[in-house]
C-alpha cells in the first residue's frame, strides 16, 4: 500500500493520523517548516513542503494537508496540486455517516460521528470535524471548517474559507459569506456577510 505523508504536524494532524491508521492506511512521514520536537507517532521528517527534495519525496506518497488554518490549507492545496500534479486524498473516519448522494471534492477531512446528509456538497479542503452535522442540500465551499458538534440545518450555504465554531447551530436556508467566523455556541438566524464575525444566541456582529 502506498504510504501517506501529512502536510503539517500538530494537533489537527494527530486526529487525521488516527483516521488513516485506524483503517490500515500507513502514515510514515510529515512535512512542515521545520522538524517538530513533539513527534508522538515517530514519523519521518521529509522537510518543508516547498523544498525541491521534499517535493521529489512526496511523489512517492499519498498526501493530506492536515492544517486547521483555512487560509494556509488553501494556499498549500493549490501549490501542491499544481506542483505535484495530483490532489490530496480524503480523510474519512470509519464512524462518519455520508449519504450516497453527497458530492465531495478532494483533501476533505470528515471526523468521527460526523453526519453529511443527502444532496450536500463539500468543496476541496473542507473540514467537517468530530460530531458535526451537515444536513440535506447544504453547500460548504472550499477550505471552510465546520468545527466539532456544529450543526448546519437544511439548505445552508457556507462560503469559502469560513469557520463555523464548535457547538454552533445555523438555521435552515441561511447564507454565510466567504471568510466569515461564527463563534463557538452561536445560533445563526440571519445571513452572515463576507468577512464578518458573529457570536451569541441569537447572533450578533463583533
Amino acid at each position: 500500500m502506498t504510504p501517506l505523508a501529512l502536510i503539517g504536524y500538530s494537533g489537527h494532524a494527530f486526529v487525521v493520523y488516527d483516521i488513516f491508521t485506524s483503517q490500515n492506511q500507513p502514515v510514515t512521514a510529515y512535512c512542515d517548516t521545520e522538524p517538530k520536537s513533539r513527534n508522538p507517532f515517530g514519523l519521518v521528517y521529509l522537510g518543508a513542503e516547498t523544498n525541491a527534495n521534499t517535493l521529489l519525496a512526496l511523489k512517492n506518497h499519498l498526501y493530506f494537508i492536515s492544517i486547521g488554518n483555512n487560509a494556509v490549507r488553501s494556499r498549500l492545496y493549490h501549490y501542491l496540486c499544481s506542483t505535484l500534479q495530483f490532489a490530496p486524498v480524503n480523510a474519512i473516519h470509519a464512524q462518519a455517516y455520508i449519504a450516497q448522494q453527497v458530492q465531495m471534492g478532494s483533501g476533505i477531512m470528515v471526523g468521527a460521528k460526523a453526519v453529511i446528509n443527502p444532496l450536500a456538497t463539500l468543496g476541496n479542503g473542507v473540514i467537517c470535524n468530530t460530531g458535526a452535522i451537515i444536513e440535506h442540500e447544504c453547500t460548504v465551499a472550499d477550505f471552510a471548517h465546520i468545527a466539532p458538534n456544529a450543526t448546519l440545518c437544511g439548505n445552508v450555504s457556507v462560503g469559502e474559507g469560513s469557520f463555523i465554531g464548535a457547538g454552533s447551530v445555523v438555521k435552515e436556508g441561511i447564507v454565510i459569506g466567504k471568510n466569515a467566523v461564527v463563534g463557538a455556541g452561536t445560533v445563526v438566524v440571519k445571513n452572515v456577510p463576507d468577512g464578518a464575525t458573529v457570536a451569541g444566541n441569537p447572533q450578533r456582529h463583533l
